[in-house]
């Protein structure tokens, strides 16, 4: 008996650019401090989830006819918040505590890895970039990717962001994010 299990997984990159449009650096811990070297660069991965919604999402696309809004260049949009608390992730529907506004997708995004029938065609990227000036906060620790802005609009994945990241008025946050579908 043959069975196929299908997997989606995602990965999300989050990275906070200086005023120059150059990666920034944590503060340095006591280590780093003691043997004169500088903080790691703002660039963390982090899994994440794909919440019921998005499980919805996804099986509505393939109908011959979705009722749904895809989560598209037009349609897309990522929110970031300080209220990450582990429970019930799956169910979640926005971020628990958000901050600033919700950031449309950037030109050219959703894409495919790669080419039909090439290494990386099952994975699509979506990347939102917060400019300098449209956010500030300390302790953003949750992101969500959405197929709208509105009241009604679903949320596709839901990821924790650790350790939490700080962004001042003049700094640039990016989120990329990448969903895998994966037969196996």
């Amino acid at each position: 008996m043959m069975r196929d299990r299908i997997k989606i997984r995602g990965k999300v990159t989050v990275q906070v650019f200086d005023q120059h449009g150059k990666l920034k650096r944590r503060s340095p811990g006591f280590l780093r401090r003691l043997f004169g070297l500088q903080g790691q660069f703002m660039v963390q991965e982090f899994h994440n989830i794909v919440t019921r919604e998005g499980d919805a999402l996804i099986a509505d696309a393939l109908l011959a006819a979705p009722t749904k809004a895809k989560v598209t260049s037009a349609a897309g949009f990522i929110q970031v918040g300080t209220g990450w608390t582990g429970n019930s992730t799956k169910a979640n529907k926005r971020c628990n505590t958000p901050t600033g506004s919700m950031k449309a997708l950037d030109a050219g995004y959703p894409a495919l890895n790669a080419a039909f029938g090439n290494t990386g065609d099952t994975t699509l990227t979506y990347r939102a970039t917060f400019a300098a000036g449209t956010l500030s906060a300390n302790g953003i620790n949750e992101a969500c990717l959405l197929n709208g802005n509105g009241t009604g609009a679903n949320c596709l994945a839901y990821a924790q962001i650790t350790p939490s990241v700080n962004v001042t008025a003049s700094d640039t946050l990016q989120v990329l994010w990448e969903i895998t579908i994966l037969g196996q």
